[in-house]
């Protein structure tokens, strides 16, 4: 599964501060139709995510119903990326 999608980086600040993109609804609820396909734990879901020219491994964590994308410093540092970025993704999950 690939879905392209435009999201808001965000700061989630808990003991060290953590970086994320809201999967939209519409792609969350496909990607929540292969979920139990694709997890391995607590629901969270293996990806790779490409923003600019930046590739990373990472997993798609549940929240709220949807899900959300880690930003790590390895994808967020290369592309400069800032709290209020409006940013492209690219989400591949392997089903």
């Amino acid at each position: 599964m690939r879905l392209t999608f435009e999201g808001t980086v965000f700061e989630w600040r808990g003991p060290a501060p953590y970086y994320f993109v809201r999967v939209p609804d519409d792609d969350a609820a496909r990607i929540g139709e292969v979920a139990s396909m694709v997890t391995y734990g607590w629901g969270v879901i293996p990806c790779t995510v490409t923003i600019g020219s930046t590739t990373v491994t990472t997993s798609l964590f549940p929240k709220d119903g949807g899900y959300l994308v880690p930003i790590k410093n390895a994808l967020r540092l290369p592309e400069k990326l800032l709290v209020g970025d409006i940013v492209e993704v690219t989400l591949s999950i392997a089903v």
